[in-house]
């Protein structure tokens, strides 16, 4: 018996066209998973699709942000699927700003791609759950817990998405849908690359010290999304795992 496998399972990724959602799919689908896979770039998803096995996986380019049209959409995509077992919700922007240079436009398009898109596509998904159990996974960050120079608005963001998620997690619990969060620290993924840190050798530096054992690989995370969506979870719910490096640690 392996708890861990997720063969037969039905699994719904966001943001799968690069970083952590798409470590995850291909994780998903190394240990059994049919997966679905969202995402704004229909040429990166494809190649997504490639890295996975010749099993009946599908592909969504789709704007999370453009709720009108995503509520039709997926409707179409999910018509002829009988149920999800699980949601691994990856897409999000990041931002580095010194709080002097607060916008409330900025704050609201962080808002808008990092929770807003996320609990309305929950809702959504919702009635298509496998009514025997499933689990649905929110990635949110380290920086939803402690703080961090210039990192003031994500961090509202990310608090909201692991603070939703506990009572989320006890809404639903009697329906046997379990919620949990991911909190990583800095990942090594293309978003991060074009991070403010890595413009600033000095800066670089300083970040880097603060993680004892480096910056995390999307694998990493994909990991822990993997133990999370699987039956070797099944007793935990509205919980947070912190996967850092070591950062929160110091």
């Amino acid at each position: 018996m392996n708890p861990y496998t997720l063969a037969h399972k039905t699994i719904m990724v966001t943001g799968a066209s690069s970083g952590i959602g798409e470590a995850t799919a291909i994780a998903c689908d190394l240990l059994g998973a049919r997966v679905l896979l969202l995402g704004r770039n229909e040429e990166r998803l494809a190649g997504t699709l490639k890295k996975l096995s010749n099993r009946d996986h599908r592909i969504l380019p789709i704007d999370l942000t453009d709720f009108e049209a995503l509520k039709p959409q997926l409707a179409i995509f999910l018509n002829d699927i009988p149920s999800i077992d699980g949601m691994v919700h990856a897409a999000g922007i990041t931002s580095t700003y010194p709080f002097k240079l607060f916008k409330p436009e900025q704050l609201d398009q962080l808002l808008k791609v990092n929770v807003h898109a996320a609990f309305y596509l929950t809702k959504l998904v919702l009635n298509k759950l496998n009514k025997k159990g499933a689990s649905l996974v929110f990635i949110s960050s380290i920086m939803a817990n402690v703080g961090e120079k210039a990192k003031t608005m994500y961090a509202i963001t990310k608090g909201a998405v692991s603070s939703g998620a506990k009572s989320l997690a006890i809404e639903y619990a009697s329906k046997k849908v379990r919620v949990n969060t991911i909190a990583p620290g800095i990942v090594n993924t293309p978003m991060t690359v074009h991070a403010t840190y890595k413009k600033n050798e000095a800066l670089y530096a300083e970040t880097i010290a603060k993680y004892p054992l480096g910056f995390g690989a999307p694998e990493d995370v994909a990991y822990s999304c993997v133990y999370l969506l699987s039956e070797a979870s099944k007793w935990v719910t509205g919980t947070e795992i912190t996967i850092d490096g070591g950062y929160s640690a110091k």
